[in-house]
């Protein structure tokens, strides 16, 4: 089995190279902006450098899909967050063009990595399925990307019935290796590494701010397993327990003290406008409103059972930020 993969170096990608690379019949093919500089485990596969967000990017990448048997999109952009039109020419352009390569080239099985970001707002009191509408949370670019893809997806399926197109939706994605660049994109360098280490006397966020989280190496595993199956449509993915801020101060080993939604999404505001630091209002917005998943399809379907515990997932992150954890062939995930 041929795969490509797009964003290969990233957070999803790494983790993904680093599980196919067991199998001993698949061959593999990376496509990044910035491919790895050496050639090291898991990153020791063919790569082409490509910058999907460019005009024409679709006709070098139709020739790299030539005979795959599946293209994995992973390619995503989430800074420079004060540029939107930057990060529309990747995530919703930069897509059509994968789409369009893929079609162009016969691929017969396409898998997106859409997001719970890409739900339309829901109440915290409840899960829910695929079914729930994707028309995303307006005040987030991150979103509103995200649900634009689904867009075309829907469009692509309706006009290529036989194309099998899986679309995983994921809660939160974390590991260790990714621990700088996510410190880089959500906290920057308002909060030192080193501040991660000490123990806060209280938490001061909103009772409503109820997260679900997902190890990298359990989304790769779910990957695998639609490659293997050829299994099409969405499937969300989130790890037990949900993290609600008592499980969160639990993990931070503090007091969880409850504030109103308005002030953390005022601050996030002003700090962001300020640019000290990177993480926007929408994002706040997004946390606060988009859905908690509903997993049994991708549990009874796939057979898939996330490994890594919520809790363990946000502890070994925490803890990787603080130790400026990172991967070092990566180009992305360089600490």
């Amino acid at each position: 089995m041929r795969i490509v993969v797009t964003g290969a170096t990233g957070n999803v990608g790494t983790a993904l190279l680093r599980r196919l690379a067991t199998e001993p019949d698949v061959e593999l093919h990376g496509v990044s902006r910035r491919p790895p500089p050496e050639p090291e485990p898991p990153y020791d596969i063919e790569w082409t450098p490509l910058d999907l967000s460019k005009s024409g990017a679709e006709e070098p990448l139709t020739d790299v899909l030539r005979g795959a048997d599946a293209v994995v999109h992973l390619a995503w952009r989430i800074q420079p967050g004060h540029d939107e039109t930057a990060l529309y020419r990747t995530n919703v352009r930069g897509s059509e063009r994968v789409f369009a390569a893929a079609l162009n080239a016969g691929v017969p099985h396409l898998v997106h990595m859409s997001s719970v970001g890409a739900y339309s707002p829901a109440a915290k009191d409840r899960e829910v399925d695929e079914h729930w509408p994707t028309g995303g949370v307006p005040t987030s670019y991150y979103s509103r990307h995200k649900a634009a893809v689904e867009r075309q997806l829907d469009r692509i399926q309706y006009d290529n019935p036989d194309l099998v197109i899986s679309r995983i939706r994921p809660a939160l994605i974390l590991q260790p290796d990714a621990a700088t660049e996510i410190k880089r994109y959500f906290l920057g360098p308002l909060v030192p590494s080193s501040l991660l280490g000490v123990k806060l006397p209280v938490l001061p966020v909103p009772k409503d701010l109820v997260l679900q989280f997902v190890h990298s190496d359990d989304v790769a595993e779910a990957v695998a397993l639609v490659l293997q199956d050829r299994v099409g449509g969405p499937l969300n993915l989130a790890a037990e327990p949900v993290v609600t801020p008592e499980v969160l101060a639990e993990v931070l080993h503090t007091r969880h003290v409850p504030i109103p939604s308005p002030v953390l999404r005022g601050l996030a505001w002003a700090s962001w406008n300020l640019r000290l630091q990177p993480t926007s209002h929408g994002w706040v917005d997004l946390a606060l409103t988009s859905p908690l998943l509903d997993t049994s399809r991708a549990r009874d379907e796939l057979g898939w059972t996330p490994r890594h515990d919520a809790r363990h997932v946000l502890r070994d992150l925490l803890d990787g930020m603080a130790r400026k954890d990172g991967e070092p062939a990566s180009p992305a995930l360089h600490p």
